[in-house]
């Protein structure tokens, strides 16, 4: 459904599609009106063709509660029109105006300790909250009443970012709502009994409304009651996702209906992998943290994004063109980063190139956020950095519709295994699911091999290797999915703290890891984490870090491929392999980290025949991602150092990038070219 945003003209020149979209969130409300002619006119120059409007407008739609001014809106949007961009139209409910919250205060979010988050900032709404969604519902079938039949409208963007701040709400109405949840998830208190292992503690129900969200205890609450509070929470946000896209569809039926998750760091608490089904083509927002792994993440979190959308094209609606404002230090990007930052988007299946914002703001709470028109105005390098994009993607048109080229690694990415393993009461609190998936991406990248991130949902059969780091949460089936994929001839690799529960959060008796045991050759006894700061020595001359296991290999087939040398589990097995049918299965018993990993991953995946597909002498300073349309794959080479790189050996038509006069291509620091080749 992406695809309807290639389908109108692009840009003042009105170009025909395909073409890569353009352009950024809009807030002209911020502005006088003499401001939106010289927008539309900027907007031009920089090849801009889509703008999200109206995200946070819903005071100025609805000043009150009978009163409603679309004047300012109708102009706004005639003038898009006019000048070739398409409007990706927000239905302005993320943030309730202040006579809403003042006539309505128990729509507001309350914490787990029982403090009200009050107006002031944004997204204070329950999303069990009958009242807000009533009220809410109103507001998107006026909008989409009124601009159904615009010209301008290209998409429909629902709320904005859904759960940033409010994801656990543990007011009267989520406690109402949770048990209505658990009554559908459970059918009765005796099967709710058993899934949460009330026996403990003297925790047993003997009438729903006895039960209440996880709210602020004596002690640690009950795990699974933690636990189906997140798989709730997740599920509260998609039904109101789901409230207002039917009203959508009901009037506009034709018209593609996204919102924007969060694939980022420090984001967990919505399920996205379950939500994309819910609508027209996924949308992501992406922001760099900066760090010694900030580009790897970038690609991480795109790759994941993908991912989450089967592969098919997905559109970025917001990065930044320099510094954000909510870091304890916001460094500004370096010359290039702004390109390679968006393309890398690209590389990985993104459509469309959209920043957060328009134009910088001269008030409020992200006044010193950067955009695409900064305070410095258009007389700017950051301009000139935005409209150089914009010629650069008018030139990657080709690409548009394209999907990414499935890798012949699959790194498994699961959400309620991230859940699960970080709550509380563990053997350990220096855990960090997403951090171990990142490092075995990090590791990758230096050896110049593609890698997807997958899904649980998605056919894992695709991957001639798949890598599970963590995966805590293994249900029967996933187990039974998981020993088949390598009875058929694919390798498995998981890690430590794997197998260990079930969708319950039981666990799995008998010795762990107990649903891959067998398959792993393996049984532990006992976890053997390590403090902070403590590593351990492994034969390999790698180390690890954070976790140890006591190994007893159950299986002649099992081959150790690395002992530990020092710590509690030394001479005791750290790296194992099975052979099984045509495949195998690999445990790494401890936290190695990208060097360590960057060392062992050739021995892992040297019996699937997994090689680079890179030449040699640039393999860690490039990395490779291939799209594949119908007729040409589309090769995307990232520079991933600060010094220029040479590129030998890779045929193809060059669509961006610099050749030498002997042909070779040169990548700048921080810069990416893009080859055409031909197929079939």
């Amino acid at each position: 459904m992406i695809s309807t945003l290639h389908s109108r003209p692009g840009g003042a020149d009105g170009d025909p599609a395909p073409r890569l979209a353009y352009g950024a969130d809009y807030n002209p409300e911020q502005w006088p009106r003499d401001v939106w002619e010289e927008d539309v006119r900027l907007m031009r120059e920089a090849g801009v063709n889509v703008v999200s409007v109206g995200i946070f407008s819903w005071a100025r739609i609805q000043p009150a509660a009978d009163q409603w001014d679309f004047g300012w809106l109708d102009e706004v949007m005639d003038l898009l029109h006019e000048g070739g961009i398409g409007v990706d139209l927000a239905t302005a409910t993320a943030s309730p105006p202040p006579w809403l919250t003042t006539a309505h205060p128990e729509i507001l979010p309350v914490t787990a300790s029982g403090e009200t988050l009050w107006p002031g900032a944004r997204q204070h709404w329950r999303p069990t909250s009958p009242v807000f969604r009533e009220h809410a519902l109103r507001l998107v079938r006026a909008i989409a009443s009124r601009y159904k039949d615009h010209p301008a409208l290209v998409a429909w963007h629902v709320s904005n970012e859904l759960g940033c701040h409010n994801v656990y709400d543990y007011s009267d109405d989520a406690a109402r709502a949770f048990r209505g949840w658990l009554r559908a998830r459970y059918g009765t208190l005796e099967a709710l009994n058993h899934a949460w292992g009330t026996a403990f503690w003297s925790q047993r129900y003997s009438d729903w409304e006895q039960i209440l969200p996880p709210r602020l205890a004596a002690s640690h609450p009950n795990p699974t009651q933690q636990l189906d509070f997140k798989r709730f929470s997740s599920d509260a946000l998609k039904d109101h996702l789901r409230a207002e896209r039917d009203i959508l569809r009901e009037i506009t039926p034709d018209v593609p209906v996204t919102t924007n998750f969060m694939v980022t760091p420090g984001t967990k608490g919505m399920n996205y992998a379950d939500w994309a089904e819910e609508i027209d083509f996924v949308s992501n927002d992406h922001y760099v943290h900066p760090g010694p792994q900030d580009r790897d993440e970038l690609s991480f979190s795109a790759n994941l994004t993908s991912g989450i959308a089967g592969g098919r094209p997905w559109f970025l609606m917001e990065h930044s063109t320099s510094a954000v404002n909510w870091q304890p230090v916001n460094v500004a990007k370096r010359p290039g980063e702004l390109a390679r930052d968006s393309l890398l988007h690209v590389a990985h299946g993104a459509d469309a190139v959209c920043f957060f914002q328009w134009r910088q703001s001269a008030a409020g709470a992200e006044k010193y956020h950067s955009a695409m028109v900064p305070h410095a105005g258009a007389d700017s390098d950051l301009f000139r950095a935005v409209t150089g994009l914009g010629a650069t993607l008018k030139t990657l048109a080709p690409v548009a519709g394209s999907e990414r080229e499935p890798a012949k690694v699959g790194i498994v990415h699961d959400w309620e295994s991230w859940w699960a393993s970080e709550q509380d009461s563990h053997p350990t609190s220096l855990l960090d699911y997403r951090q171990e998936a990142l490092d075995w991406y990090s590791a990758l990248l230096r050896l110049g091999i593609r890698a997807d991130l997958v899904t649980t949902r998605a056919d894992l059969s695709r991957h001639q290797v798949l890598i599970a780091p963590v995966l805590h949460m293994v249900p029967a089936d996933l187990a039974k999915d998981l020993t088949r994929y390598a009875e058929q001839g694919g390798h498995l690799i998981t890690t430590y703290f794997s197998a260990v529960v079930d969708e319950n959060d039981h666990v799995w008796l008998g010795g762990y890891p107990g649903a891959l045991r067998d398959l792993l050759g393996l049984r532990i006894e006992e976890f053997g984490p390590l403090l902070a700061g403590d590593t351990v020595e492994l034969d390999d001359a790698t180390t690890g870090s954070v976790w140890t296991d006591r190994i007893t290999v159950t299986d002649p087939q099992t081959q150790v491929l690395a002992h530990y040398r020092t710590g509690a589990q030394a001479g005791r097995p750290a790296v194992t392999r099975r052979e099984t049918g045509g495949g195998s299965a690999a445990y790494v018993s401890t936290r190695l980290g990208v060097e360590g990993l960057t060392a062992l991953l050739p021995r892992l995946l040297g019996p699937a025949g997994v090689e680079s597909e890179l030449p040699a002498d640039i393999r860690g300073a490039v990395e490779l991602t291939v799209r594949r349309g119908p007729d040409s794959r589309f090769l995307f080479l990232v520079n991933r150092t600060d010094s220029a790189v040479p590129v030998t050996g890779l045929a193809g038509e060059v669509l961006v990038g610099a050749t030498a006069a002997d042909g070779t291509l040169t990548l700048g620091p921080r810069d990416v070219a893009v080859l055409r080749q031909p197929t079939g």
